[in-house]
C-alpha cells in the first residue's frame, strides 16, 4: 500500500461498503488505474442490492429527467448534478454494458429483463475483479487510529489500514441484519461531521386498530383505491394505488409514496390522518345514489357489495372507523366511502423501513462529496442526507452519488504534491 502522497494512479483507496455507491465509486477508480480495495462487514457484498432485487429488481424509472429529479423532494438542488452527470439513461446503457438487458415495466419502472439483481451483481463484481478491485470481506470498519490509519474489526482481530483517499459508502440505518445499521453515524459526529438524525423512509405506520380488525383482515391487500393527504404547509396530494392493512397498521407502495410526509406530520402533531377513496371509480353523487336505492330484505353489507363493490378489507375499515349512526345514515357512509380517515399514530421502526432519511448533511461536504472536517474523507449513497421514494430512483440516486465520489477522489488525489 502507497502513502498518501503517491501519484493518483497508483494510489490505494479504500472503498467502505459494499453496496451500489461504494462498487460505483470502485469501478469509476479502478477504471482510471487507481489501486482500490473494497471493505464490507458482511461475508460478501451488495447483501441489500440482492434483498431489495427478490420482489424484480426495479432499478430506475424511464420518466422524462424532469419529474425524476422532482422524486427528490427539498434534496433536489444538491443532487440534481451529480445525477444528470449519470441519469437513468446513463444508467441503462452501463446496465447494458454488462451484458443485462433492460424492460420498462407498465408503471415506467425499469427492470432487468430477468427481474434479478444476482446476474448483474455478479456481472459487475467479476468486470471489478478483472480491473484488479480487490474484495475484503467481513471487516468492520470502526473509524480512524490515532495517526489516520482506518481501523477494521476482522476474524482474525484488529487491523489498520493507510490509504491515500477513502470512500465511506455504509448505507443508512435499516436492515441491519444485512449490515445497514448506521453504526458510521456516532463516529464521524466524533470528528466533527455534521449528521442529521436518521429517521425511516418509505416505511409502514401504527394505527390502533381493534382486536377485531386486526384478527379478521391483518395480512390483507387493499386494492383499487385512492389516498389523499395534506403535508405540513402545503397543497393535499392524492394518489391512487394499493397497501396492505398489517397487526400494526399500514404498508406497501401507495403509503410508502407518501411516507416523508406522513413521517413529519406526526412528528410535529403526534399523529397524521390520511383519507382513502375506497372505489375512485366512482363519484360521490354516484355512490350516494347506490348507496340510497333501496335494499329491500338484503343486509347492508350485501347491499354494499352489490350496489358499490364494498367487501372484505373494504368493508372492514368501514365497520372500524365509521360510527353505528354513520353507518346507518346514507348520506354519511357514502362521504366515507369516498374519504375514509385513517389516524396513523407514528412511523414502524427505522429497521423495517426500506430506506433511511437524514444522514451526512450536504453542509458536511464540498461538491466533491468530500468531507470538509476530513479531506480525502469521500462520502456516498444512502448514508447521505437524502430521501426518495421507491419506483428506482432510490438506486439511481447511489449510483450517481458513488460515480460521484468517485470522480472526487480522482479530483482530490491529482490535486495533492
Amino acid at each position: 500500500m502507497t502513502d498518501s502522497k503517491a501519484h493518483p494512479l497508483t494510489a490505494h483507496v479504500a472503498i467502505i461498503g459494499g453496496g451500489p455507491a461504494g462498487l460505483m465509486a470502485a469501478e469509476v477508480l479502478a477504471d482510471a488505474g487507481v489501486s482500490v480495495a473494497v471493505y464490507d462487514g458482511m461475508p460478501s457484498v451488495g447483501r441489500k442490492f440482492l434483498l431489495a432485487g427478490v420482489g424484480g429488481m426495479n432499478i430506475t424509472h424511464a420518466e422524462a429527467l424532469e419529474p425524476f429529479l422532482g422524486r427528490y423532494g427539498t434534496r433536489r438542488p444538491q443532487l440534481e448534478a451529480l445525477i444528470r452527470n449519470f441519469d437513468p439513461a446513463a444508467l441503462q446503457a452501463w446496465i447494458h454494458g454488462l451484458g443485462i438487458e433492460t424492460f420498462v415495466g407498465t408503471s415506467g419502472r425499469v427492470f432487468p429483463k430477468e427481474m434479478k439483481a444476482a446476474p448483474l451483481l455478479r456481472a459487475w463484481l467479476a468486470r471489478l475483479k478483472a480491473a484488479g478491485v480487490v474484495f475484503h470481506v467481513r471487516h468492520r470498519w470502526f473509524g480512524w487510529a490515532d495517526d489516520g490509519a482506518l481501523r477494521f474489526a476482522t476474524p482474525a482481530g484488529e487491523i489498520a489500514v493507510h490509504a491515500a483517499a477513502s470512500v465511506l459508502a455504509l448505507g443508512g440505518g435499516s436492515w441491519q441484519k444485512l449490515g445497514s445499521d448506521g453504526a458510521w453515524a456516532p463516529l464521524l459526529a466524533a470528528r466533527g461531521v455534521d449528521i442529521a438524525p436518521l429517521q425511516p423512509s418509505n416505511c409502514g405506520f401504527d394505527v390502533n386498530w381493534t382486536p377485531f380488525l386486526v384478527d379478521k383482515f391483518a395480512g390483507s391487500p387493499l386494492k383499487s383505491i385512492a389516498l389523499s393527504f395534506t403535508p405540513q404547509n402545503g397543497e393535499t396530494v392524492h394518489k391512487r394505488g394499493e397497501f396492505v392493512v398489517t397487526k400494526h397498521g399500514v404498508e406497501g407502495s401507495l403509503i410508502y409514496a407518501f411516507s416523508a410526509g406522513l413521517r413529519d406530520a406526526i412528528a410535529a402533531n403526534g399523529s397524521a390522518t390520511i383519507h382513502l377513496d375506497l372505489v375512485p371509480d366512482r363519484d360521490l353523487e354516484r355512490v350516494i345514489r347506490e348507496v340510497s336505492a333501496p335494499r329491500g330484505s338484503r343486509s347492508l353489507s350485501s347491499h354494499l357489495q352489490s350496489k358499490v363493490g364494498i367487501e372484505g378489507v373494504k368493508a372492514g375499515l368501514l365497520r372500524e372507523c365509521v360510527s353505528k349512526e354513520d353507518f346507518n345514515d346514507p348520506l354519511k357512509l357514502a362521504h366515507a366511502i369516498k374519504s375514509l380517515p385513517i389516524k396513523l399514530v407514528a412511523a414502524r421502526p427505522l429497521d423495517e423501513a426500506i430506506s433511511t432519511a437524514g444522514g451526512v448533511t450536504f453542509h458536511a461536504l464540498d461538491e466533491h462529496l468530500m468531507l470538509n472536517a476530513l479531506p480525502g474523507a469521500f462520502c456516498a449513497g444512502e448514508m447521505l442526507d437524502w430521501e426518495a421514494p421507491t419506483g428506482g430512483y432510490l438506486l439511481t440516486a447511489c449510483f450517481a452519488t458513488g460515480r460521484a465520489a468517485g470522480q472526487g477522489v480522482l479530483d482530490w488525489l491529482a490535486s495533492q504534491p
